[in-house]
């Protein structure tokens, strides 16, 4: 099943660079993301998360800042490394950078993302965006609506 557009979610899935690179994921192309590991919020958000969603990736401490676009290639799915089968990873597919690194403090200081959740808890590993939320963070970063093409 292909999730059209208008049936596509957008969420930020963070990652602490030290870690984890989101480069890594562009040098590979693809990747089985395990980022949520055993935390319960994180494990709620990516049991919503489904094949061809839209995901910001953004990097923690020390960066704090959004990085680049992926797109989830496979609905969740248990850790085949974990053996409790409690924690879900999920496959994605590098899309593309962002032409600017958005930055925390470049989101907070916009109003028309007070409301976003990131901002109001940053430990959160997935976080749910509105189609509008979305859109202002690509403006933000360099990328603008063309008529008639639907945004990354």
């Amino acid at each position: 099943m292909v999730t059209t557009t208008a049936q596509r979610h957008h969420w930020i899935f963070s990652a602490d660079p030290h870690h984890y690179h989101w480069d890594t994921l562009f040098v590979k192309g693809k990747e089985m993301w395990h980022g949520a590991g055993a935390k319960p919020d994180a494990i709620r958000a990516l049991k919503q998360v489904r094949k061809g969603d839209r995901v910001l990736c953004y990097h923690s401490a020390p960066e704090r800042s959004l990085y680049s676009i992926a797109e989830v290639t496979r609905d969740p799915y248990p850790d085949p490394h974990d053996r409790t089968g409690k924690n879900l990873v999920a496959d994605l597919r590098a899309f593309e950078k962002l032409p600017r690194q958005v930055t925390l403090a470049e989101l907070r200081a916009n109003p028309a993302l007070r409301k976003m959740k990131l901002l109001k808890n940053v430990r959160l590993i997935i976080s749910l965006l509105t189609d509008l939320e979305y859109q202002e963070i690509l403006r933000m970063a360099g990328i603008v609506a063309t008529p008639g093409i639907p945004l990354p």
